[in-house]
């Protein structure tokens, strides 16, 4: 059984940068072809697919996001993470990290093939 699990700081003040990780158990990122991905819903709004790291290391930010926002991982500890530079009160949100076999079913175009989910984590923008 797959789990993961989001950890990070749940206040993160304006102008500084958020950052998450995903511990994953029960399975390795590197396995063929399965994609991780952060994924949000602001409060009140639908989910917001964010970016992803593939199992072999590439990356994919969405087009929206992708100037403040970074994905990498660490092998050695099973885990991968975000950080999103730069935020402002609007990227208060619950983040998820979750897990999607290959290329179809995730991206700007929604989040349906995702198989695995963590609980989510709630991180506020506040002075």
């Amino acid at each position: 059984q797959v789990q993961l699990q989001e950890s990070g700081p749940g206040l993160v003040k304006p102008s500084q940068t958020l950052s998450l990780t995903c511990t994953v158990s029960g399975g390795s990122i590197t396995t063929n072809y399965y994609y991780w991905s952060w994924i949000r819903q602001p409060p009140g709004k639908g989910l917001e697919w964010m970016g992803a790291i593939a199992y072999s290391g590439s990356t994919y930010y969405s087009p929206s996001l992708k100037s403040r926002t970074s994905i990498s991982r660490d092998t050695s500890k099973n885990q991968f993470t975000l950080q999103l530079s730069s935020v402002t009160p609007e990227d208060t949100a619950v983040y998820y990290c979750a897990r999607a076999w290959g290329r179809t079913g995730w991206g700007d175009t929604g989040v349906y093939g995702m198989d695995y989910w963590g609980k989510g984590t709630l991180v506020t923008v506040s002075s």
